[in-house]
């Protein structure tokens, strides 16, 4: 019996160091942390695909030869893009297809943009990719690019 208890009473143990190990059990209100190296918190970057750094917004820049850059982003669901026109001549960034512009109706908030001028989208909340071009060039292949939706 006393066997019993004692093997009881160690598997007890051993369930409840594992449970504060891990962080305890449902929920409780904590937050997990980040696994830590000699002393410091160590960070991981997230995914990518493809676009660079994901983020919560992007700037993509009609640059003064006339071409976007970056051509791709990656931002979150919920994110936002925000386009500069530093060219010469005025730009209508539209989603793709051209000329249905239907793919992603979040770029219709960005639309014409004079010299000088930035305007930005609105919340991206799909995860897809979305295509866009410049209205009145649909096959300028320097006015095109991707925004990808994490």
């Amino acid at each position: 019996m006393t066997k019993a208890i004692w093997s009881g009473l160690a598997a007890a143990i051993v369930v409840a160091a594992t449970a504060a190990a891990c962080g305890g059990g449902s929920g409780g209100g904590s937050t997990p942390t980040s696994p830590t190296t000699g002393g410091g918190t160590t960070t991981t970057p997230p995914p990518t695909t493809g676009g660079g750094t994901v983020t919560d917004s992007a700037t993509i820049t009609i640059g003064s030869t006339g071409s976007v850059s970056p051509s791709t982003v990656t931002i979150n669901r919920g994110g936002r893009v925000t386009f500069v026109n530093n060219h010469t001549r005025a730009h209508d960034m539209s989603s793709d297809p051209h000329p249905e512009h239907t793919d992603c109706v979040e770029m219709a908030a960005v639309g014409f943009l004079n010299p000088g001028q930035s305007r930005t989208s609105s919340n991206f909340n799909t995860a897809r990719t979305c295509g866009f071009h410049d209205h009145n060039e649909p096959d300028n292949a320097g006015l095109k690019g991707r925004i990808i939706i994490q």
